[in-house]
Formats: structure tokens, sequence, C-alpha cells
């Protein structure tokens, strides 16, 4: 970040190297398309462009102006007039994302020539990013997957108002609610739970409305997860049950709904339904397969090693250190085995927190403290909700019997308020109180 930024708005512009023209001309391109057609002719004189980046301005600009900004930006228009956030670092320049931009914005403009109709290769396209977006997001930090989602969403709908061929409405219907999807999982790891709730349930009905079943099945199983998360543990049950209900799910898609519902009766603690449930995700498979959880896979798949962490925190609610802590071990095996670029920090910091948690149970406060050198290493902006909620478990056991008053126990506490006061969903001001007991 610059150090004499004086406004969120010139960090932004300065983070996308643009200069007035360049601001002016997006400027005008988002007006054209957000506004009513008596204000598309919205435009920013170059002097009132340099007294928004300054922050030299008394009141916000009009209502118009800032919708724009808030289009062009995907922030309040308030806070872009703001003084920027002390933490977030100014990116380092990155020739990949700089062509990747450049590319994007230059077919953008080429798809506007297209006029009123939609070709085979603007659709092969923007399928091709969404599944890019969706096989990369474990890599990649919440807040950036959301504002690509956005776009990409953008994309899908401004393509199906221009055209008229059925079969291309439906595929872009599908394209639009897989990216409301991402928002949702996006909003979800940034602990705007409500957001989530919204923007998963937009993806269902997109999923109803194209008869895409394979969607509206993943779309439940998040909702589920976030009835588990504010408490509603019953809520998360029926709604992973009722997602298995749909036609047209692979053996993937059933394992991550039989996952949830394990998660949700070891919440209530029905040992017997948890287990049922427990069995059913790791059951060898029909070898049946979707368009969605396998054909896209990435965050619409379930890995084995995100099973394996997921079924950990299921024996942790059911107290059962034992096979909780075998699972967490063989999480973090799994994904060791994957490719470093490929690997998920978030998947990774979570089993650990939860082999933390279960050597815990056992008395075994030195086991917990290696186990947690591996969430450490998890990157601030990959700090997600259910990497932060099971560090929270294990921060309340070490505030019990045997641990309470040893050193150790509270150089550890310690440490983990630190990691999560520095997560980006702490610093953003995205989490939306208390959560469940676990989660993964």
């Amino acid at each position: 970040m610059s150090k004499t930024a004086r406004t969120l708005l010139k960090v932004l512009v300065d983070q996308r190297r643009w200069r007035y023209r360049d601001f002016e001309r997006e400027f005008r391109r988002t007006a054209a398309r957000v506004l009513d057609e008596g204000a598309r002719n919205l435009t920013v004189s170059e002097a009132q462009f340099r007294r928004w980046t300054a922050g030299k301005i008394e009141t916000l600009p009009g209502p118009e102006a800032c919708a724009v900004l808030e289009h062009m930006f995907g922030v309040d228009a308030a806070a872009l007039f703001d003084p920027p956030p002390s933490v977030a670092p100014e990116p380092a320049f990155n020739l990949e994302d700089e062509i990747a931009m450049t590319a994007r914005d230059t077919q953008s403009e080429a798809a506007e020539a297209a006029a009123a109709s939609i070709s085979d290769t603007s659709l092969d396209q923007l399928r091709d990013d969404v599944a890019t977006l969706a096989r990369t997001y474990s890599t990649k930090a919440p807040f950036d997957v959301f504002k690509r989602a956005r776009e990409l969403r953008e994309e899908a709908e401004n393509a199906r108002g221009r055209t008229q061929v059925p079969a291309q409405a439906q595929e872009l219907l599908i394209m639009a609610g897989q990216a409301c999807a991402l928002l949702a999982t996006a909003a979800f790891d940034l602990g705007s739970l409500d957001g989530a709730k919204r923007l998963c349930r937009s993806a269902a009905l997109y999923g109803e409305t194209a008869r895409f079943d394979p969607l509206r099945a993943f779309a439940g199983g998040t909702l589920a997860y976030i009835a588990y998360f504010t408490n509603q543990p019953t809520e998360a049950a029926r709604l992973a049950r009722q997602a298995q209900t749909f036609t047209g799910l692979g053996d993937v898609a059933r394992r991550r709904l039989a996952a949830i519902e394990a998660r949700a009766f070891g919440y209530l603690g029905d040992s017997v339904s948890a287990q049922r449930a427990l069995d059913a995700s790791q059951a060898e498979g029909q070898r049946v397969t979707d368009e969605l959880h396998d054909g896209v896979a990435g965050e619409f798949g379930f890995t084995v090693e995100r099973l394996a962490m997921s079924n950990s925190s299921t024996c942790l609610l059911l107290g059962d250190g034992g096979q909780a802590e075998a699972a967490a071990v063989r999480a973090l095996e799994l994904a060791a085995e994957r490719p470093a670029a490929l690997r998920s920090a978030r998947v990774v910091g979570g089993a650990a927190a939860d082999l933390a948690a279960a050597r815990l149970l056992r008395g075994d406060l030195d086991g917990a403290s290696d186990a947690l050198e591996r969430v450490w290493a998890v990157p601030r902006d990959q700090r997600a909700t259910g990497l932060l909620t099971r560090t929270a478990r294990v921060r309340r056991a070490l505030t019990g019997e045997p641990f309470r008053g040893a050193q150790l126990a509270g150089e550890i506490g310690e440490r983990i308020e630190d990691f999560t006061r520095m997560s980006a969903q702490h610093q953003l001001g995205t989490g939306s109180g208390p959560l469940a007991a676990l989660e993964g």
C-alpha cells in the first residue's frame, strides 16, 4: 500500500495501475451497464478524479456515482473515501495477473462488439473461467475469490440477457449459479454467514431454474453447513438429508452430504446417527459421477483429505479422541501427497487443529503444541471460518483441567488469540459473531 494514500479509492486505483483515462473509461463502461437509461452518460472529470482519490471532498458523490463506484470495486462507497485499512499490503507486481487482467478486458470488449449474439468462443471461455476459479479456490484468499466470482456471475447474466438460444440460456444459468455458489462459500469463509445464506439460496434457485440438481444439492449442503454454524444442528441434519434426495448425484456429492449430516448429528450428541452417516461418507461408491462435483470439481468436489478432516471434527464432537486423531493424521498425510501448489493451507491447518484437540483429550499438551505448528503457517488471508472455529475450540480446551495454569498452555492460548486477531475476516470486520463448536 502506498504510504501517502489518503483514501481506499486511491489504494484500489493504484493496485490496478490505473491512470485517469483508465479509471474514466471503466467508470463510463460501468455506468452504461448499471444505471438507468437517463443516467448512463455519467462521466468523471480529471479534476474530480483527483479530488476523490486525494480525499478532498466533504460529502459523498451523488447516488448514481456511488452506485457505479460500488460496482467497480465491490466496496461500499463510503468506505472508498475513508482512509485505507493499515493492514492491507500493496500487492507485488505479478506479470501473470497483469496478462490475465488484460486478456479479460480485451475479451470483454470483443464480446460487446458481438452485439446481440453469444459466440461459442465466449461461452467456452466463461465456462473455463468459472471452472478455473472453482479448481483454484483452495489456494486463493476468499476475498479475491469473492471479487472474481461476482464478476463471473455478472458476465453470465449479461450474456444470458443477449442470447435467444434456449440451450445457451440454460448453460448460462448454470454458470451464473456456480459463480453464485462460489460467492456463498467465500462469504462463509470470510465469516459473513447471513450473506452466505442469502447467496446460497440464490445458487439453489439458479439450479432449480436450470433443472440442474447437482447445483441444488451442493447449495443444500452449504446451507446445512451454515445452519450448523449458527447453532441449528437439527436444521443442518434436515437440510443435508433433503439434499441427498436430488437425482443425478455422483459418489463425491453423496460423500460430502453424508459428512455434513454426520457433523450435525455429532453436534446433537446422537452417536448412532452420526456413526451411520460417518460410515456412509466412507463407504465404497457406485462409481457414479456428476457434472458439478466431478466434472468441475475443485471447491465443488470433496477431496479425500477434506473428508478425513471433516470426519475428525465429527469424532471430536462425539468425544472419540482416538478416531479423531487417526482421521486428522490421515488428512495431513493425504494433503502432503499433493503438490505444494495444489495443497490447501486451510485443510492442512484445519486437520492440524483437530489433531491438537484430539491430543488434548488424552492430556498430551506437548503433542498438541507440535500439531499447531502447521496451523501457524496458514497465511492471514486464508484463515477462514472453519479454521478459526477449530482453533477457538483448542483455546477453550487449554483453559480447563488439567492445563489451567500451565505455562505452555498459556503461551499457546495467547498465540491462538494473535492468530485469530490477524485473520482477514477480523481485519476486514466481516465476522458475524459466535459460531458453532466445531467446523471444517
